[in-house]
């Protein structure tokens, strides 16, 4: 038997919604052959709403719904007509979207808190069989609820929100941040003395140096790379054959990137072949920690790209939107206008006519001579 302290302590845990590893083993419950041929259809789209239960030791299916309207104007007439105030269940629920293995599915676990505590055991035990036999790659994103709120329209689309939020940052890049906010704050005179930030050095990819190497010797006419920021590397994401009116389309809305781009052109009658950097930041759609990672990182690129592939950068260019280059743009960073030499100011003539005889100034000794 489990003792009360135990008990009371899952009831606290469960009321608080936060989600414990209440059993270390699976508890040997399985799905029914019948519940694991309506999985197979479920996956090829034959349903919108897939109830699942424990009942004498096995998983079986509770209800079933088939698609009439698009997934979220039917979200809630099904997924909460079916949830019991003291009962526990699993809900399958099918998006309209697809991945490579078919349709993407939200797994909402529902545990109300006035359900018995040994059956909010069980079905805590019995979650990770349940996906094992549906498929886990079906399944896109899962929600645990104890209230309606929680698994409602609503608090899925608050579920997505929460996930999509930046990471929270660690103490070194948090230090990284306040020292970046004081060089903007800071008032910049003569003797002002600078706080200056030291990069960070991210490896590049193998496919990300050959790509390089490959626009240093004329074969590729355009290079994009990106930060992989669980692994901490430079990768390859586009070699792309691109012409200049073709960049605007080749940055991305929501996320920043560098770019090597071989820009030719014809200037003054010379046909040229220059490579220009664009470095794109689209202002506050990123997270703080992508803002700080690709700015840091940015310099130490730069070095090994001219340093080590002998690459000359004619010009760096930064965007916040791909329709900042248009060809004029680029044609004016490039070749900037030279501006004509300043008119050194001419002092103004005088009044016209006669300004008088000249007043001669004695000095003190004449005027003694003379008296």
């Amino acid at each position: 038997e489990i003792d009360d302290c135990f008990i009371h302590f899952l009831v606290v845990g469960a009321r608080r919604k936060k989600f414990y590893n209440i059993m270390s083993h699976q508890t040997g419950i399985q799905a029914t052959a019948d519940v694991q041929d309506i999985f197979a259809r479920a996956r090829n789209g034959a349903f919108r709403l897939l109830k699942v239960i424990i009942e004498n030791e096995q998983l079986i299916l509770g209800a079933a719904k088939e698609p009439s309207k698009s997934w979220d104007k039917e979200y809630d007439c099904h997924v909460l007509s079916h949830l019991e105030d003291k009962q526990p269940c699993y809900i399958l629920y099918r998006l309209d979207s697809q991945n490579a293995q078919g349709y993407e599915w939200i797994f909402i676990a529902w545990s109300p808190d006035h359900s018995p505590v040994r059956q909010k055991m069980l079905y805590a035990a019995t979650r990770a069989t349940l996906k094992k036999e549906f498929g886990g790659g079906h399944i896109k994103n899962e929600i645990f609820g104890t209230v309606k709120e929680d698994v409602s329209l609503s608090g899925y689309k608050k579920h997505l929100t929460m996930e999509a939020a930046p990471l929270p940052l660690t103490a070194a890049e948090e230090e990284l941040r306040q020292i970046k906010i004081n060089e903007v704050k800071t008032e910049i005179c003569v003797d002002t003395k600078h706080q200056t930030l030291q990069g960070v050095t991210f490896p590049l990819s193998k496919e990300a140096f050959h790509a390089l190497e490959k626009l240093s010797n004329g074969k590729y006419n355009y290079v994009q790379l990106k930060i992989d920021f669980q692994n901490e590397t430079i990768i390859l994401e586009s070699t792309a054959s691109t012409e200049v009116k073709d960049l605007p389309h080749r940055i991305p809305t929501d996320s920043a990137r560098y770019h090597f781009f071989l820009y030719k052109h014809v200037h003054e009658g010379d046909h040229l072949e220059s490579v220009v950097f664009i470095y794109s930041m689209p202002g506050y759609n990123c997270s703080i920690r992508e803002r700080m990672l690709y700015s840091s990182c940015k310099s130490s690129l730069l070095s090994m790209v001219e340093k080590q592939l002998s690459i000359e950068i004619v010009k760096k260019i930064e965007i916040e939107s791909g329709a900042e280059l248009t060809p004029e743009f680029i044609y004016e960073e490039v070749h900037p206008k030279q501006h004509a030499h300043k008119q050194v100011f001419a002092k103004p003539k005088g009044p016209a006519g006669k300004r008088g005889i000249k007043r001669l100034i004695k000095g003190s000794g004449e005027n003694e001579v003379g008296n």
